[in-house]
């Protein structure tokens, strides 16, 4: 559950990130055209992925340690991506493996 919500602040931090006007954009991958083309979509879309990310933050802990939790991951997640980014360091396959080894760490030590 962790790594579903861990997944979903990384991909509503991406796209409110492709929807600011001052980041250094790439249009390597068919969705970012379109958050380009669609930016209010893209901002709802975001803002709803980031409350439904915080909503299973809070189910799988409590009030006070699933709010510290978010709040630290959105902070690590959101300057990874604003510093990785530009780099073009964020590849598809390269978070399909990171989410993989995190998602088989959960479930061993779970």
């Amino acid at each position: 559950m962790i790594t579903i919500a861990s997944l979903i602040v990384f991909l509503a931090f991406y796209t409110l990130y492709y929807t600011s006007k001052r980041a250094v954009l790439s249009y390597d991958l068919g969705f970012e055209k379109w958050m380009k083309k669609n930016p209010k979509q893209t901002k709802i879309t975001g803002l709803i992925l980031l409350a439904s990310a915080y909503a299973m933050w809070l189910f799988t802990k409590s009030l006070g340690c699933g709010t510290l939790m978010f709040f630290i991951q959105l902070m690590t997640v959101g300057s990874l991506i604003i510093i990785l980014t530009p780099l073009k360091k964020v590849n598809s396959k390269a978070l399909l493996a990171l989410l993989v080894f995190i998602a088989i760490l959960e479930f061993y030590y779970n």
